[in-house]
């Protein structure tokens, strides 16, 4: 009987695990593997073992090295901006007594748009006589460059980016919300707490495993930015929304550079993964630090 089940287990997985090895176990290994070479697409024959050598290149490459900067700002400026205004979202949704559905429809709307289609939109509106520069003249304030500026574009990027993707972290956020127990606002109430104590007290701490868990989706998200500076600018002006995926791109589809690429790809999936560790330890410890202070107060 068991091992029936065992081979029926199998044949319901075995597809899944090939489809798996083929399209993402495979690739993981090659590109790897690739990392320690000078493999050039276009001249496979021609491949050499050159151990660390493009591990040292790629960070005596300037436009690497800006390209990661470049990166890094970008999630410094999207991070908070998006998972604060999806908690402020998802809040003032959660109150909302009429039309409820149709805010969340509409924030969301956005996150089911193709990034390219976005990108184009948004590009009209940061253009000179776009709507945006439009409303700004109204204000009495000149027309700004945003994207065609080296200085505004990365963050011209950023808020575009944050627009499209709040949805999806609000709508997160609002589910659980409502799966906080009333009680403890009802409780609350009877102490006369006012609002900022009880979202200080109650919803935070509620919310805490999720702030977690959109924090690090949207790290990791901000990190793969590639498609808005594809679009929009083209890694400009002077390279300054040329990110580390869009490098890794170039280097591997348009210059056929294939193993300089994997290692680029190696570095960047090495330093997600070591950001999401230091992440996950230090929200982990103030987690334990707080159920331990918890702790000594009711004894």
């Amino acid at each position: 009987m068991k091992k029936k089940e065992s081979i029926l287990g199998m044949a319901f997985f075995g597809p899944a695990l090939i489809l798996l090895t083929l399209f993402l176990f495979l690739p993981m290994v090659l590109t790897l593997v690739f990392s320690f070479t000078d493999y050039f697409a276009l001249n496979p024959d021609m491949t050499h073992f050159v151990g660390l050598e493009n591990y040292i290149n790629i960070f005596k490459d300037e436009l690497f090295v800006k390209s990661f900067f470049n990166t890094v700002k970008f999630v410094i400026i999207i991070v908070p901006c998006q998972c604060i205004g999806a908690l402020v979202l998802a809040l003032a949704i959660n109150k909302v007594t009429h039309c409820k559905k149709y805010f969340k429809v509409a924030f969301f709307i956005p996150v089911v748009m193709s990034l390219a289609v976005v990108s184009t939109l948004w590009m009209d509106i940061y253009s000179p006589e776009g709507i945006l520069n439009t409303m700004l003249a109204h204000l009495g304030i000149s027309a700004q460059p945003f994207i065609h500026s080296a200085k505004q574009a990365l963050p011209s990027i950023a808020v575009m980016s944050v627009w499209q993707g709040v949805g999806y972290q609000m709508i997160i956020f609002l589910g659980g919300l409502q799966n906080i127990n009333p009680a403890l606002y009802e409780a609350a109430e009877m102490d006369h707490a006012s609002g900022w104590q009880k979202f200080k007290d109650i919803t935070l701490p509620e919310l805490k495993p999720l702030c977690v868990f959109v924090f690090i989706t949207v790290t990791i998200g901000a990190f793969r930015m590639l498609v808005q500076p594809m679009v929009m600018t083209g890694g400009g002006p002077d390279h300054s929304t040329y990110t580390l995926v869009y490098d890794i791109y170039e280097t591997g589809t348009m210059n056929w550079e294939m193993g300089l690429a994997s290692t680029m790809a190696i570095v960047f999936t090495v330093f997600v993964v070591v950001l999401t560790i230091i992440q996950n330890v230090l929200t982990k410890g103030k987690e334990e630090k707080k159920h331990v202070n918890k702790k000594a107060k009711n004894i």
